[in-house]
């Protein structure tokens, strides 16, 4: 038991050697069994009396203590049953009476403050009160009620009260579930019955104000074409003007010509700051000849900022007299100087020599400048920046010159100068030598070996742009002697250099490039940009051009370039869609800015789907030559936004599909080159909505006629240039329409036109003031004279009078050949054009210009 535990060893051994828990057990289970003598409390009361005297006696026989001790509390009566009532007397312990407290000692109380009575009574009412509790208990669990069918039937209405309840509520449920439900589809009826019908009054709404903006749009048409008319009917009655004045001088000029308005706006009463805005933009003539007004406008065209940068290369039959007193008087002024591919004299080269102050200096393809013009040049102007002497005769002479004068110099262009040698290159290196130089271009020097570019390296070991075109003899180890000295590289032009492999590519892995373009290479494969991402990651352009030895693998590995803007990959025959597909999943797409696809003719539908949806900041996309696109993907090219040139050149697209891209009104370049399905109808269907077209190239379209012409004139008011070479069935009247419309044109293409006369000629010397370049080959119809006239009006000209080669289409008559020689000759004349990206960061053939 686990009172024992503080017992003696003596006393735990008889209990456990004697069995008396046992024999206890059997004591209780006497005690509270079926025997009417005792009651639980007294049985409690035996029990604990006969274990008292147990403990304290400690019989040798214990079984025949416990009979003979029930046996005398049987006869004493249970009300007389004490604790020690079974404890022999000499044993019982000796214990104080109750009466023995400290009030006695405090107080000195003799009597007894509790007597023996008083205890009786309390233990008599609290055995009493325990009895009655739990003997009340026990009878109530024991003994039935008399009234126990009363108390069932009231318990079983309760019951049925209570599942009549649940059930209601169950059905309140259901029945609120089914409220609420029919609620919330009356509702959502309610809403589709509102839906639609705001959609069908949206419908209305949208049907009358659709009526009404095509109302609007054709009387804005029919204005337009008014106007055009009006503007066309002063432009015959001034050009009849001009001819009759032309045919008989002797007349005088107010029977001949049209009453003139006299012009009440003075120039004077703008702002000083915007006349000289506007006097910026005059040429050299222009400017001499304004001078030459009154004496306001000479005091106008006196101010020196204007003279700060002079461009002689745009002026034509200039003469030389004129440049050296021009430089003379201005010599302090000048700044910035243009001699691009002027006949003039060596002693008019020698007067730039006056210019102390000059900074910039063109004078590539001036076949006079010799060693003895430049060494006036250099002697007298130590400040040049940027020198560019590229197509020039210098030798070695002036390369020792360019180290011991400029020493500041930062740009040189030595392209396609072959008279000097690799010792001239290693002149740069004496003296000062130029260490500043930054960019340099050495195209077309085939002169050059492997020892001229270690002289490179030594002498300009800073230089972070190196241009390198159209030299076959270019190697991996010329890339290399370059790498190795010159780590500042980052941007690197090698374009017609077919032995270039992976190597240099790999070698170039040391410099931080930006830039990087290879063209007509087929060396160069997937190898090179398999680790690009690590060797370039701040690479930013990237011109792969006729490298036909890359495929899907490279697009892949590109795709993790997060600084890419300008990818250019024409003539990559081999990349598909699933390579675009995986180059626009990477975060190369985000940034992506000009993209060109020309010739990449396995690409589809799907591509151009991904490309709209990946490519939020594209502005330039070609799809030159890309068979397989359909109407589903030019729909994809109208929602791109960002678009502001594009390029479908040898497509299959159709009227139907410029009808679609006719929503994209953001547009400023369209090129719509053999397009074969194209008719009048789509290009008046797009130019409708296109005000702010600039540029329109619909060359070799051969069933085109001079009513896209009147259509541009009317709604492409803004066109700078226009593309219509290989359009057989183009007249004068279309050109004469473009003439009294299109004033801003600055290039135009009319080469292989058969129709076109010397009038047109007229026309657009007349309307177009601005034109500087003008293409007119294959035109049979124009005189020499008329072209050489025109040719002292615009900056750049092509002229033959030969017959429409028969890769054009037609004959001379404008008959068309056999359809498959005139395809496949037009597809390979198409290869060899020099297609280049819209790109306004790619070098062109006026970066040189100053």
């Amino acid at each position: 038991m686990a009172s024992l535990r503080s017992a003696t060893p003596k006393l735990r051994n008889y209990f456990r050697d004697n069995y008396i828990p046992q024999i206890c057990e059997a004591c209780w289970s006497l005690s509270f069994g079926d025997s009417p003598v005792f009651t639980p409390i007294s049985g409690l009361l035996e029990l604990q009396a006969l274990l008292c005297g147990l403990l304290v006696t400690c019989p040798e026989d214990p079984l025949r203590y416990l009979e003979h001790m029930i046996i005398v509390i049987i006869q004493n009566g249970l009300e007389n049953l004490l604790w020690d009532m079974c404890i022999d007397p000499s044993l019982k312990p000796k214990i104080r009476r109750l009466s023995e407290t400290y009030l006695e000692q405090l107080f000195g109380l003799d009597d007894q403050l509790v007597t023996p009575e008083l205890m009786i009574k309390a233990c008599t009412f609290y055995t009493g009160r325990l009895v009655k509790n739990h003997f009340g208990g026990w009878r109530e669990l024991a003994i039935p009620r008399a009234n126990q069918e009363a108390i069932l039937a009231e318990k079983m209405e309760r019951a049925i009260t209570h599942d009549n309840f649940r059930c209601q509520r169950v059905f309140f449920y259901h029945w609120l579930f089914y409220v609420i439900t029919c609620r919330e589809r009356l509702i959502v009826s309610l809403l589709r019955l509102r839906q639609m019908f705001c959609v069908q009054r949206q419908k209305i709404i949208l049907a009358k104000w659709k009526e009404k903006a095509k109302h609007k749009s054709k009387t804005r048409e029919d204005d337009l074409i008014l106007k055009h008319e009006l503007q066309l009917r002063k432009w015959k009655l001034k050009s009849k003007a001009t001819e009759e004045k032309l045919l008989s001088p002797e007349r005088s000029s107010s029977d001949t010509a049209v009453p003139a308005v006299p012009v009440e706006f003075d120039i004077s009463a703008l702002p000083e700051r915007a006349i000289m805005q506007i006097f910026l933009y005059l040429s050299f003539r222009d400017t001499i000849m304004c001078g030459q007004v009154n004496r306001s406008w000479m005091a106008m065209t006196q101010r020196g900022f204007l003279w700060n940068a002079i461009d002689f290369s745009t002026t034509k039959n200039i003469a030389d007299k004129c440049v050296v007193s021009t430089l003379q008087r201005w010599r302090l002024t000048v700044l910035r100087l243009n001699f691009r591919g002027c006949l003039f004299r060596t002693k008019t080269l020698k007067a730039v020599s006056h210019c102390k102050n000059l900074q910039e200096l063109n004078v590539s393809d001036c076949q006079s400048l010799t060693d003895e013009s430049m060494r006036h040049i250099s002697e007298g102007c130590p400040g040049v920046l940027y020198l560019n002497l590229s197509n020039t005769t210098i030798t070695n002479r002036t390369m020792r010159l360019l180290p011991r004068y400029f020493h500041n110099l930062q740009n040189l262009s030595l392209a396609y100068c072959r008279k000097f040698t690799d010792k001239g290159l290693q002149y740069l290196n004496l003296g000062n030598g130029c260490h500043k130089l930054i960019y340099l271009d050495l195209s077309g020097c085939t002169q050059i070996s492997v020892q001229g570019f270690r002289n490179i390296a030594s002498s300009c070991t800073g230089i972070m742009h190196l241009t390198i075109n159209d030299m076959p003899t270019l190697t991996d180890n010329c890339v290399k002697v370059l790498v190795e000295k010159c780590p500042r590289i980052s941007t690197v032009v090698f374009i017609g250099s077919p032995h270039l492999s992976d190597c240099a590519f790999k070698a170039l892995s040391s410099c931080n490039l930006k830039k990087i373009r290879f063209e007509g290479n087929k060396r160069i494969t997937d190898a090179c940009f398999k680790y690009i991402d690590k060797n370039y990651p701040g690479i930013n352009h990237i011109y792969m051009v006729d490298c036909k030895a890359l495929t899907d693998s490279s697009l892949k590995s590109m795709s993790v370039l997060k600084q890419l803007t300008v990818l250019n990959l024409t003539n990559c025959v081999r990349i598909s869609d699933t390579g675009l597909r995986q180059f626009l999943d990477g975060p190369a797409s985000v940034r992506i800015r000009e993209l060109n696809l020309t010739n990449c003719s396995l690409l589809g539908d799907a591509s151009i789907l991904r490309l709209s949806e990946r490519c939020p900041n594209l502005h330039y996309l070609s799809l030159r030559n890309c068979e397989h696109l359909t109407d589903l993907a030019i729909e994809c090219i109208s929602g791109m936004l960002s678009l502001v040139s594009i390029d479908l050149s040898g497509t299959l697209i159709s009227n139907e599909s410029l009808n679609i891209l006719s929503r994209h009104r953001k547009l400023r370049e369209l090129s719509l080159s053999e397009c074969a399905n194209i008719t009048d109808v789509g290009i008046r269907a797009y130019c409708k909505t296109s005000l702010f077209l600039e540029h329109l190239d619909i060359s070799y379209c051969r069933q085109l006629s001079d009513d896209i012409i009147k259509t541009v004139a009317i709604f492409c008011t803004h066109i700078t240039s226009l593309n219509i070479a290989g359009c057989p069935k183009i007249t004068d009247g279309g050109l004469e329409t473009l003439s009294a419309k299109c004033h801003y044109l600055h290039i135009l293409d009319i080469s292989g036109c058969i129709l076109l006369t010397d009038q047109i000629l007229q026309d657009l010397q007349m309307g177009c003031k601005q034109l500087r370049i003008l293409k007119m080959r294959f035109c049979r119809s124009i005189s020499v004279a008329a072209a050489h006239r025109m040719s002292s009006v615009v900056q750049h000209q092509e002229y033959s009078s030969d017959d429409p080669p028969s890769w054009f289409g037609y004959d001379s008559e404008g008959n068309p050949l056999e359809e498959t020689q005139s395809r496949i000759q037009t597809r390979n004349y198409s290869e060899l054009i020099v297609k280049e990206s819209f790109s306004s960061d790619e070098e062109s053939p006026d970066a040189n210009l100053i």
